[in-house]
């Protein structure tokens, strides 16, 4: 039973990407957290965690750190509450309980890992919230396309290719989550 409306960020690490990416990781946030969302992130002050980390604290919101206790270091330290793993896998099990959506922002492999992680539960019926991936730029378009070559060639039904969007900005996104 959920505590709250929760949502997951997937997200990058990387201090080295675009900031139109940064800039949409903070527009995001911000209406995630307008929306009543309490953010689940992977908590750390890198990249564009800590950009989605700032937000949240600049909003106001509440904001759930999951880190695996070999990245103690890199812990922000204005989380609301901070929960600690053993493994990476179970830091990305543990980022989705009782979220009600699942949110990939542009990022790595990380993130892509992430993201098709739950994609796979939900096809399984293991994850039943809302799965997203914001599309800033057409970030996203390579995955749609992957994902279209699997659905023509039966190796993914069309069902299953329906449970994640790509909404192309925030003001769509928002709109998904409303």
């Amino acid at each position: 039973m959920a505590r709250e409306r929760e949502i997951v960020i997937f997200c990058s690490a990387s201090g080295d990407i675009a900031p139109k990416f940064n800039q949409a990781a903070r527009e995001a946030t911000r209406a995630a957290c307008s929306l009543g969302y309490t953010i689940v992130s992977g908590g750390t002050v890198r990249g564009t965690m800590g950009v989605v980390a700032d937000e949240a604290v600049a909003c106001g919101g509440r904001h759930i750190g999951v880190l695996p206790r070999f990245m103690r270091e890199y812990a922000y330290p204005s989380l609301s509450e901070t929960v600690w793993t053993d493994t990476m896998a179970a830091r990305k099990e543990k980022m989705r309980e009782d979220t009600v959506a699942a949110l990939a922002l542009p990022g790595g492999i990380g993130t892509l890992d992430e993201l098709i992680e739950t994609l796979t539960l939900a096809k399984l019926n293991l994850y039943g919230g809302r799965i997203l991936a914001l599309n800033i730029d057409g970030f996203y378009d390579p995955l749609k396309i992957l994902l279209d070559h699997y659905v023509s060639t039966g190796m993914l039904d069309a069902h299953s290719r329906e449970l994640i969007s790509f909404p192309e900005s925030v003001g769509e996104l928002v709109n998904l989550l409303k």
